[in-house]
C-alpha cells in the first residue's frame, strides 16, 4: 500500500472517526485514501484553519485523536493557529502536511519549505507549535513514525504533533511493504503515594483547626473525568467550589457548595471565598492570566497553595505550589479522597455565599437586548448534556458570568492562545465527535465575520451547530480596553450583513432577533430542527460586562457604570 493509505489504515486502528483539511496536490493521496475509509469521515473545509481548529474541536471531550491535513507550503502553514491552540489547551490533535520533493530542495519550487535559499522553514514552524514534528524520510517507516507521533501526543499533558510527507514518497512505485497496526499504550500519571499522604495530613489538620479550604478546579479536571471525585471532594469534606471558566459545570452550579466562577469576569461570590481561605486547593489548573488577575502578585499570600497538574511545568510559573502533585486530576482527587477518610471524620458545614447574578442591574436603554439577557436565556434553555463554546469576546464574559451549567453539560472559552474564530470553526469537530449532544456557539460578529463562511461546511455535511451571534457591530474589547487606557476610542466600529439572510443564502436556518423573546423563539426552533442554524441576536452597545481587576472584588481600573455612561455618550 502506498505512504497515504498506510496512514489512513494506521488511523484506523487508533479508533480515529473524522478528519479535516483542505485540498490540494500534496494531499491529494491522503484524500482518495480517505474517500475508501470505512471508518473515517472527511470533511474539505474552505480554509485550513478551520480544518486545524476542528480537530481541536473533536479532541476536546474525548480521549480521541484530532486529525486534520493540508498540502505543502501555503496550505500547511494555515494549520500553525489551530496547533497552538491545541499546544495551550492540551489537545491530542495530529497534522499530516505535505512536502515538496526532496531532490529539489533549495531549488524554489512550488511550496517549497526546506528553508533554503530564501524558502520558509516549515520544520523548525512546525516545532514551534507542536510537541514534536517529523518529517517522513522512508516509506518504510510510516508506521513507526505515526506511532511514536500519537504517543508523544497523548503523553503527559496531551498536545498536538505533526508530521511532513514529502511529495516524492507518494510518487507511483513507493510502497509501505511492512505495514503493522499501530499501538497505543499511553501510561497514566499517577501520584505519588508519599506526596498524596503529605497533602491529606496537612488538609486533614487544616480541617481540625477550622480552617477555610477552598477547590479551584479547571479545565484539566473536566478533560480527566474527575467530575465523581471531585463532587465527593467537596461533599464529604464540605469544600467550598470554585472554577476557572473551563471548569463550569465540573459540578452543577446550582450544588450548595458551588460559589462561581474565579476570574477577571467572575462572580464576586467567588473572590469573596477566595479572599478569605487559608488553603486553595487547585485541581487541572494552569493559573493563567485571567484567573489570576494578571498574575497578581499576592494572590496566594498568606494562604497555602496544592497545586494539582498532569504538568510539572506548571509547577514553576507564576506561583510556586507549597504542595505540587504531579498527577493526572482525576487520579489525584480520587486518591486525595481515600487519605483523607481516614484521617477526617465529620466535617461541619461551611458558610457558603451563593452566586450574585443578580447584583447588576439589566438596564435596557435601546430597545436591543440585553447581552447578559441574552446570556442568561442561552444557559436556561440549553438541553441536558449540552456543550456551549464561547469565542473571544465580551460575550465570552457575559456568558462566563450568566450561564449556570447543570452537570453534564460543558463550557469551554477561547484558551490560552485566544484566537478569534477558534471556536466558531471547532463547533463543527466537536458536533462529528458528539453528535448525541447539542452543540452552541456564542460568539461575537467580529469573531463570526472572520471564517463564518465555513457555514458552507456544516450545510454540505448536514453538521447541526447553533451559532448565536452576539451583534452590535463593534469590536467590544478593544473599545473598552481604548477607553480605560486612552480615554477615546478609534477603528473598532464596523457594518454587518444580514448574518440571516447569509445563512438562508448557505442552504442553513437563519433568525434575525432584537427582542428577548424572539430570540427564544429562534433558538427553541434551532434546538428542534437538527439543521446547522446562525441566530443573529441584536444587542445593545451600551453594557459592559462584570468586571474586577482584583481578587477582592473592587472594580478599581474599570468602573463599569462610568464605562457605560460613556458609551451613551
Amino acid at each position: 500500500m502506498r505512504v497515504y493509505e498506510a496512514l489512513v489504515k494506521g488511523l484506523e486502528g487508533l479508533g480515529v472517526r473524522a478528519a479535516f483539511g483542505g485540498a490540494g496536490e500534496n494531499a491529494a493521496g491522503l484524500m482518495l485514501a480517505l474517500k475508501h475509509s470505512r471508518q473515517i469521515r472527511p470533511v474539505i473545509t474552505r480554509h485550513e484553519q478551520a480544518a486545524s481548529f476542528m480537530a481541536c474541536g473533536y479532541a476536546m471531550y474525548t480521549n480521541e485523536l484530532g486529525f486534520c491535513f493540508a498540502t505543502a507550503g501555503p496550505g500547511a502553514f494555515n494549520l500553525f493557529s489551530g496547533l497552538a491552540v491545541a499546544m495551550s489547551d492540551s489537545y491530542p490533535v495530529l497534522a499530516v502536511s505535505g512536502y515538496a520533493s526532496r531532490a529539489w530542495q533549495g531549488w524554489g519550487s512550488l511550496n517549497e519549505t526546506s528553508g533554503l535559499n530564501r524558502t520558509p522553514d516549515s520544520r523548525a514552524m512546525f516545532a514551534a507549535t507542536t510537541k514534536k514534528s517529523f518529517l517522513l524520510t522512508d516509506a518504510a517507516d510510516t508506521c513507526d513514525v505515526l506511532e511514536e507521533a500519537v504517543h508523544i501526543a497523548f503523553e503527559g499533558r496531551p498536545g498536538p504533533v505533526h508530521i511532513h510527507v514529502p511529495e516524492d514518497l507518494t510518487h507511483r512505485g513507493v510502497e509501505v511493504t511492512d505495514f503493522r497496526p499501530v499501538r497505543l499504550h499511553v501510561q497514566p500519571v499517577t501520584p505519588d503515594p508519599a506526596r498524596v499522604e503529605d497533602i491529606a495530613s496537612m488538609l486533614a489538620e487544616a480541617l481540625a483547626q477550622r480552617k477555610r479550604i477552598v477547590a479551584l478546579v479547571g479545565f484539566g479536571a473536566i478533560r480527566s473525568g474527575a467530575g465523581a471525585e471531585v463532587r465527593r471532594l467537596i461533599e464529604r469534606f464540605r469544600i467550598p467550589l470554585l472554577t476557572t471558566l473551563d471548569g463550569k459545570g465540573i459540578v452543577s452550579e446550582g450544588h450548595p457548595l458551588a460559589v462561581g466562577v474565579f476570574a477577571d469576569s467572575g462572580h464576586s461570590s467567588a473572590w469573596k471565598a477566595f479572599r478569605e481561605a487559608d488553603v486553595v486547593l487547585c485541581i487541572g489548573n494552569s493559573l493563567n492570566q485571567h484567573a489570576t488577575f494578571n498574575y497578581r502578585e499576592d494572590l496566594f499570600a498568606g494562604k497555602v497553595l496544592v497545586h494539582v497538574n498532569i504538568s510539572e511545568a506548571e509547577f514553576h510559573k507564576a506561583y510556586k505550589p507549597d504542595y505540587p502533585l504531579h498527577s493526572d486530576a482525576r487520579l489525584a482527587v480520587a486518591a486525595l479522597n481515600e487519605a483523607l477518610d481516614k484521617k477526617v471524620g465529620e466535617v461541619p458545614a461551611p458558610d457558603v455565599t451563593g452566586r450574585d447574578y443578580g447584583s447588576r442591574p439589566e438596564v435596557h436603554q435601546t430597545g436591543k437586548i440585553h447581552p447578559g439577557a441574552l446570556a442568561r436565556s442561552i444557559g436556561r434553555l440549553l438541553p441536558p448534556k449540552g456543550i456551549l463554546l464561547a469565542d473571544a469576546g465580551a460575550h465570552l464574559a457575559w456568558l462566563g458570568y450568566y450561564v449556570e451549567l447543570k452537570e453534564g453539560q460543558n463550557f469551554r472559552k477561547a484558551g490560552s492562545f485566544g484566537p478569534m474564530a477558534g471556536h466558531v470553526n471547532g463547533a463543527i469537530g466537536l458536533k462529528l465527535a458528539h453528535p448525541e449532544r447539542t452543540v452552541v456557539v456564542g460568539c461575537g460578529d467580529g469573531c463570526y465575520s472572520l471564517s463564518g463562511f465555513e457555514l458552507m461546511t456544516a450545510v454540505q455535511y448536514e453538521i447541526p451547530v447553533i451559532w448565536i451571534i452576539f451583534d452590535d457591530e463593534e469590536f467590544k474589547l478593544i473599545k473598552l480596553f481604548q477607553l480605560t487606557a486612552y480615554g477615546e476610542t478609534a477603528l473598532v466600529e464596523f457594518q454587518n450583513p444580514d448574518f440571516a439572510a447569509y445563512a438562508r443564502a448557505c442552504g442553513a436556518d437563519g433568525y434575525r432577533v432584537d427582542t428577548l423573546d424572539a430570540f427564544e423563539q429562534a433558538f427553541r426552533a434551532a434546538l428542534a430542527s437538527g439543521r446547522p442554524t446562525l441566530i443573529d441576536a441584536r444587542i445593545t452597545r451600551w453594557a459592559v460586562p462584570h468586571y474586577s481587576p482584583s481578587p477582592d472584588g473592587v472594580l478599581a481600573g474599570l468602573d463599569a457604570e462610568m464605562v457605560e455612561a460613556r458609551l451613551r455618550d
